[in-house]
């Protein structure tokens, strides 16, 4: 054990040392040398020692202070403080929702269906992954899909893994298509100007075609599962017992919950136009809509306010954030991303449907195995180089978010989503997913999804401005 925590601290070294090395036979000067160092430190502290992520962000923008590379006024300025306070309310409306049972009453409703059968338990659980990830977040909407799935396959006596495999397909794609979905949406929101109504108009109908293409594989993929269920619910007969078993009709506090979350929805759709009609800064209204909502909230749920800011809100993975955003914002301080968004122009020749294609690509891939929000808080900087380089940005923000949540399909780790799902089949059911029994099946997916948002951005001029 004491062995191979010092062969990855070794590694750890030797690799961050490397990209100091790199980054000084491109030219950059030693200011922005120990940018590309420390952050190179911190993003593979991440990879190597997961549970210790938080330090490495901890000890890497102490370097960058310590080292005068960054100072206090920006690090505050590049820390995305917008983004967190974002995400601190909806974490808090998210916590009212739980606490309301709406989200179980939303599972019932869906899979509570006549004439069931695989693929119809199939779709409905595709289509609710893919809904619920998008009007809250990948997480929470995974928590709530497995746990419906793994209550229905128990009934059925059925294995119930194609069908959590397939439900995390399904939030991952469903993750693309609004601001809300997955943090780098919020993220690329803030950074690029984009607003709700854009994710709506453009993100959102390439995921229902990614939808429809992932149901089908899998529905092809996993026929010996479907047809093993198939038979289970015949020799059940009549599913009135189930529908029993999963109904829960919603009560006023849920409904009452449905009504702040539906109009909470209504605003953020709604944010930009406001935007305009105050006379705002791009995304303000989005930003403010949560924090006004989630103060309402802790008013109305008075004795459970603490609870929703104490449990409810993931304090660890803001300040992992925070911290990664300001090392992130250090390599445009430092004016690192300028040298490097030169040096990657000039190697594809100033083709910005080539350098689009590689952004998709390999974000899509480096996203398989690398933490999303790491590999977006990275990027992120570099696009913004962009800027007097090319005329339209949006094509370079559309392949970063849709390579960035499309490819954690391709593994087993992918995502959050991905490692929460696994995490409470074999802590529930004592089943293990082996990595190429996800992996084939998760390219192909991978694959071909992503060749659908990059064939998007090619060829129609909708996502090009």
């Amino acid at each position: 054990m004491v062995y191979k925590i010092f062969r990855k601290v070794v590694l750890l070294i030797m690799l961050s040392i490397t990209a100091g090395l790199l980054a000084k036979n491109l030219g950059l000067n030693p200011r922005q040398v120990l940018t590309i160092s420390v952050f190179s430190m911190s993003i593979l502290g991440t990879l190597l020692f997961w549970d210790f992520r938080l330090s490495f962000a901890f000890f890497g923008t102490s370097i960058l202070l310590i080292t005068r590379t960054l100072d206090l006024e920006n690090l505050i300025r590049f820390s995305s403080l917008e983004i967190i306070l974002f995400l601190i309310g909806m974490m808090v409306i998210i916590g009212m929702l739980k606490d309301a049972g709406f989200f179980a009453w939303v599972v019932s409703l869906i899979l509570r269906m006549r004439n069931f059968t695989a693929k119809k338990f199939v779709l409905a659980i595709s289509i609710t992954s893919m809904l619920l990830a998008g009007a809250v977040d990948e997480t929470t909407s995974i928590i709530f899909i497995v746990a419906a799935v793994l209550e229905i396959c128990d009934y059925f006596e059925v294995n119930p893994t194609p069908y959590i495999i397939i439900s995390v397909f399904a939030t991952n794609i469903g993750s693309m298509s609004t601001v809300l979905g997955n943090p780098i949406g919020i993220l690329i929101a803030t950074k690029s100007g984009l607003t709700f109504e854009d994710f709506i108009l453009k993100a959102f109908p390439l995921a229902i075609i990614c939808l429809i293409v992932a149901i089908c594989i899998s529905i092809i993929w996993f026929r010996k599962s479907l047809k093993e269920l198939d038979l289970k619910i015949k020799e059940v007969g009549d599913n009135e017992m189930l529908i029993r078993l999963i109904s829960i009709p919603p009560e006023k506090e849920t409904k009452i919950a449905l009504l702040v979350f539906i109009l909470t929805l209504f605003g953020l759709a709604f944010s930009h136009r406001l935007d305009l009609f105050w006379g705002l800064e791009t995304n303000t209204i989005l930003l403010i809509i949560p924090l006004f909502v989630a103060g309402i909230i802790m008013i109305w749920k008075s004795q459970k306010a603490r609870k929703f800011i104490e449990k409810d809100v993931e304090w660890w993975t803001l300040l992992f954030f925070l911290f990664l955003f300001a090392q992130a914002g250090a390599l445009k301080y430092t004016s690192t991303t300028d040298v490097l968004a030169k040096k990657l122009t000039g190697a594809v020749k100033n083709n910005a449907s080539l350098l689009m294609s590689v952004i998709l690509w390999l974000g899509g891939f480096a996203s398989s195995v690398l933490d999303n929000v790491v590999l977006v808080a990275a990027v992120v900087p570099i696009i913004q180089s962009f800027k007097g380089i090319y005329v339209a940005l949006q094509p370079f923000w559309w392949a970063l978010l849709f390579g960035g949540c499309l490819g954690g399909n391709i593994t087993l780790v992918g995502s959050t989503a991905n490692i929460v799902a696994i995490g409470i089949l074999e802590k529930e059911r004592h089943i293990k997913i082996h990595f190429f029994n996800w992996f084939w099946i998760g390219l192909i997916i991978g694959i071909l999804t992503i060749a659908i948002t990059w064939l998007a951005i090619l060829i129609i001029p909708f996502y090009r401005g």
